[in-house]
């Protein structure tokens, strides 16, 4: 499963059209997301299995957005970040198969957010004065948001499809421990609000960006076929 995952996200780190790669990632998201349902059901049964954390790397610029970014992929996979500002890292805690799906969507998604930003390329105001770095920091948190709601939608689904496996007990259980972990760890933990968007370009460009995505490869055919007609 991770073989695939890992060809699914090169491939959408790779493509030049952004429709193809967040459909790309979006299947990635669906197959872990069926894979660590097998894996919660299993691991239930055994029983003993408890969370755990480790650091990823969260750097400047715009360390802010991308600590973003990094707390919806860990929500959407059942897992919590803690950012650790002075240190430019963070903690995610969960269970391990949910860890490394985490690892990998983060580090593909941040490459994909990267070029798409750059792509957008840069920004001045009236005066000619630089709006470069507030249109960037806009543009990677709106990215960072509206992808969270593309991975969660994409979880749900495979929920769904998956009804009948009574998970609601399972997935219940492992919530509260991840929980309990955080609570444990940073019992002084702050939320982090991110701000309101300074750039309305770069926010309105941000989630354009995310936004434009095909989630399945239907409807990614279906888009092409339009614009083969167009």
């Amino acid at each position: 499963m991770l073989g695939k995952v890992r060809a699914l996200l090169q491939k959408a780190e790779s493509t030049e059209f952004p429709q193809e790669a967040e459909a790309l990632t979006a299947r990635a998201q669906e197959l872990i997301a069926r894979y660590n349902l097998d894996e919660a059901l299993v691991e239930a049964g055994l029983g003993g299995t408890r969370p755990d954390g480790r650091p990823v790397a969260v750097t400047h610029p715009y360390a802010g957005p991308k600590a973003m970014l990094l707390h919806v992929v860990a929500e959407a996979n059942r897992c919590r970040s803690v950012w650790h500002r002075e240190r430019g890292e963070a903690t995610v805690l969960g269970f391990p198969s949910d860890l490394v799906a985490v690892e990998l969507l983060f580090t593909s998604l941040l490459v994909q957010a990267t070029s798409a930003m750059l792509q957008a390329g840069s920004r001045q105001d009236a005066s000619g004065r630089s709006r470069t770095k507030s249109f960037r920091h806009s543009f990677l948190s709106a990215y960072a948001l509206r992808i969270g709601e593309r991975l969660r939608e994409a979880t749900e689904r495979v929920v769904k499809e998956n009804a009948s496996a009574d998970l609601s007990p399972v997935l219940a259980s492992r919530n509260a421990a991840v929980e309990q972990s955080v609570a444990e760890l940073f019992p002084k933990l702050r939320r982090y609000r991110g701000g309101a968007p300074t750039n309305t370009d770069g926010w309105l460009h941000g989630r354009a960006a995310a936004d434009q995505a095909a989630l399945g490869h239907g409807e990614l055919s279906d888009r092409r076929q339009a614009e083969g007609r167009g």
